[in-house]
């Protein structure tokens, strides 16, 4: 498993070199010779002329790292409400968590962000793809689903934080199973053993895939 640090590195390359489409760079931005030189031995980085770039394996290693990255950002600023300042800080130590697994969780959660607080684009993961290859009329808003018809909630997309927040303290979380009881004069639906009543905005925030 890479250290923090050589995955900081990676995300700094990913930068440099894939969004910035440079084909390489000069090695003594890095300024960290001895994990480059760790990164070289492990495949990540290619080293020539004292320029570097990402071997195949790096490219990839380093979309991940950065993906959790601006997921994680994604996360507090969203759902926690992390004052922007602080936002890259709790971002660098929170991103290392999301492994494999985790950072599709939080994805999920967050409705598949395109981009972080700061306007740079997530690079995409599996679960990504997985929402555009399900027909779209298999996944639908809460608000459209037929009364009583079984569901699972697919994913939410809350144009605000606070209304984000509001529909996962009710527990209306990815992959949690939901069946839409009543639509006037408000919406009502079931989530476990509780019933919860919503206005129409709050209802347009989840989207649900039919079981």
């Amino acid at each position: 498993m890479l250290t923090d640090r050589e995955e900081e590195i990676l995300e700094a390359l990913w930068g440099e070199l894939v969004e910035k489409k440079n084909q390489s760079c000069d090695i003594s931005v890095l300024k960290d010779d001895d994990i480059i030189k760790r990164l070289s031995d492990l495949d990540y980085v290619e080293i020539r002329n004292s320029q570097i770039k990402l071997t195949n394996k790096g490219r990839e290693e380093a979309k991940n790292c950065v993906r959790r990255h601006r997921l994680a950002e994604r996360l507090f600023v969203d759902v926690l409400d992390i004052k922007k300042r602080l936002v890259h800080e709790a971002s660098c130590k929170f991103e290392h968590l999301l492994h494999k697994g985790l950072d599709e969780n939080v994805c999920i959660l967050l409705g598949h962000p395109r981009t972080c607080p700061h306007g740079r684009p997530i690079p995409e993961g599996d679960c990504c793809k997985d929402v555009k290859r399900v027909p779209k009329k298999i996944i639908m808003l809460l608000s459209e689903l037929e009364l009583n018809k079984k569901a699972t909630i697919s994913h939410l997309e809350a144009q605000n934080q606070a209304m984000l927040q509001k529909i996962i303290a009710i527990g209306a979380l990815p992959n949690t199973g939901i069946r839409l009881i009543q639509k006037f004069p408000s919406f009502v639906f079931q989530v476990g053993k509780s019933q919860f009543a919503v206005d129409k905005e709050l209802a347009s925030c989840i989207y649900v895939r039919l079981d």
